[in-house]
């Protein structure tokens, strides 16, 4: 069954980890959740979500995306923000 975003979309938490955690294969390799193309997460929607922490993401993002909603990353993007993130590559 496709991983779907789960009832706290809006946790603060998970938004972050778009900004940090990095596809970890595929053409998209090594970049950041938030930063995949539309066209790249509606796939997923079509074909599913791999399972566990990283299909959550990808079906976040997704959501965030198809809803017009990629504005709401921009106060988690300030420059003042980025320097101390880490970024984490997804082991699922």
């Amino acid at each position: 069954m496709p991983a779907r975003p789960s009832q706290d979309v809006l946790d603060p938490a998970q938004l972050e980890r778009l900004l940090t955690v990095e596809m970890p294969y595929g053409k998209y390799q090594g970049r950041r959740i938030a930063d995949l193309p539309g066209h790249y997460l509606n796939w997923f929607a079509r074909a599913g979500f791999p399972a566990g922490d990283l299909g959550r993401l990808l079906a976040l993002m997704q959501t965030i995306d198809h809803n017009g909603l990629r504005e709401l990353l921009r106060p988690l993007r300030a420059p003042d923000r980025r320097p101390g993130w880490p970024v984490i590559r997804s082991s699922d």
